[in-house]
C-alpha cells in the first residue's frame, strides 16, 4: 500500500512547498496537485516542488484534454519529469462538465477524448514524430524536440466505461472514493489489469487524535461529495433520500446562509461513506478494508485534518508504519 496526499493550490506557492516537504518527511510517497483554472497553475506548482522535494512522486490531479491540448500536456509533464529526476505522474480525466461550461467549452465525447489524449501522449513521449487522426484529435508530424523519459499515466474514472478505459490504457486509475463498496463495483468494470496497475483511492481524509473532531472537520467536504454524487452511488450507500437535504443546505449557504446548517445536514453515515475520517486507529481500519477491496494506493485529500501539518505528521507516525510493517 502506497500513501499520497493532495493539495489544492489556492494558497501561496511557498505554503504548498512547505506542506509537500512535511508530507515527504512524514513518509508519504506521492504528492498530487489539483488542476483547475481558478487556482494557481498545477504545473507551475509542480515545477517548484520538483526543485524543493527529493523523492516523492509528483502528480497532476488531474489534467483534462479540453482546456489543454494533449501535446502541450505531454511537454509540460515531460519537463516536470526531467526537472524532478523522473518523479512525475500525469493524472488525466474528462474534466468537470460544469467548470468547462463556465468556460464556454462543450463537454463532448469525453471517453474518446481521454483515450485519444492518452494514445497521443504515449506516442509523443516515446520520441516519435506522430501523425494521428481520431474522433477528437488530428495532428500531423507532431513531435517533441528533446529527449523525453516516459512517465506513468493515471486515468481519473468514475463511470463504468471510463473505468474500463482506465484499465485498458492507463498505468493506474484515480477513483474519487473512500468506501470499499465503491471499489468492489469498480473491479466489475475493469478489463484485464496489467501487472503493477495502481488502483488509487482518491479520498477525503480527516485524521485527529479526537475522532469526533476529525469527522466534524470532514463534513463540509463530504457535503460537496454527496451533492455531486450520482444517484447510483447514493443508492449504493442508502443515502439517496437524505442527499436532498444536503443539496438544499448548500444552496442556502451559497446564498448567504449558515455553513453550520450544512454540517448538520451531513449524517455520520455520509461521513463514513464518503471519507476516511477519525482517529489513526479508525483510519487504519478503513485502509485495511480498502486494501482487501484491491486498493494499492491511498491519496489523502481535503481536509486531511483540522491542522494539515499535524494531521500529516500523525498519519506518518501512526498509520504509515502499520502498512510498512505489513510489507516486510
Amino acid at each position: 500500500m502506497k500513501f499520497g496526499v493532495e493539495f489544492v493550490p489556492n494558497v501561496k506557492p511557498y505554503e504548498v512547498e512547505y506542506l509537500s516537504q512535511v508530507a515527504e518527511d512524514s513518509g508519504f510517497e506521492s504528492v498530487w496537485i489539483t488542476d483547475h483554472y481558478n487556482n494557481r497553475s498545477a504545473c507551475s506548482i509542480l515545477t517548484l516542488l520538483a526543485l524543493r522535494t527529493r523523492k516523492v512522486s509528483l502528480g497532476v490531479g488531474v489534467a483534462n484534454p479540453f482546456t489543454s491540448h494533449p501535446a502541450v500536456t505531454a511537454s509540460a509533464i515531460a519537463t516536470i519529469n526531467e526537472i524532478s529526476g523522473g518523479r512525475a505522474i500525469l493524472g488525466i480525466a474528462a474534466g468537470d462538465r460544469m467548470t468547462l461550461q463556465r468556460l464556454g467549452i462543450d463537454w463532448d465525447k469525453p471517453l474518446a477524448r481521454v483515450k485519444e489524449a492518452v494514445d497521443l501522449i504515449r506516442e509523443l513521449i516515446s520520441g516519435k514524430r506522430v501523425d494521428y487522426s481520431g474522433k477528437t484529435l488530428h495532428v500531423k508530424s507532431a513531435g517533441l524536440d528533446y529527449k523525453v523519459e516516459p512517465f506513468p499515466i493515471y486515468v481519473g474514472a468514475q463511470g463504468p466505461k471510463m473505468l474500463r478505459l482506465a484499465s485498458e490504457v492507463g498505468d493506474g486509475v484515480l477513483i474519487n472514493a473512500s468506501h470499499p463498496k465503491d471499489f468492489e463495483e469498480a473491479f466489475k468494470c475493469f478489463g484485464e489489469l496489467k501487472e503493477g496497475f495502481d488502483i488509487v483511492a482518491y479520498t477525503s481524509m480527516s485524521v485527529d487524535k479526537d475522532g469526533n473532531r476529525a469527522r466534524e472537520e470532514a463534513k463540509i467536504v463530504v457535503a460537496f461529495i454527496v451533492a455531486g454524487s450520482p444517484e447510483i452511488v447514493l443508492e449504493r450507500h442508502g443515502l439517496a433520500e437524505k442527499a436532498g437535504k444536503v443539496r438544499e443546505a448548500l444552496s442556502k449557504a451559497f446564498s448567504g446562509g449558515n455553513w453550520a446548517e450544512v454540517k448538520k445536514a451531513v449524517s455520520e453515515e455520509m461521513v463514513d461513506a464518503f471519507s476516511v475520517s477519525g482517529t489513526p486507529e479508525e483510519v487504519i481500519s478503513r485502509v485495511e478494508e480498502l486494501k482487501k477491496a484491491g486498493v494499492t494506493h491511498v491519496v489523502a485529500g481535503s481536509p486531511i485534518g483540522v491542522d494539515k501539518v499535524k494531521a500529516m505528521r500523525l498519519i506518518g507516525k501512526k498509520v504509515l508504519p502499520v502498512f510498512r510493517e505489513e510489507q516486510r
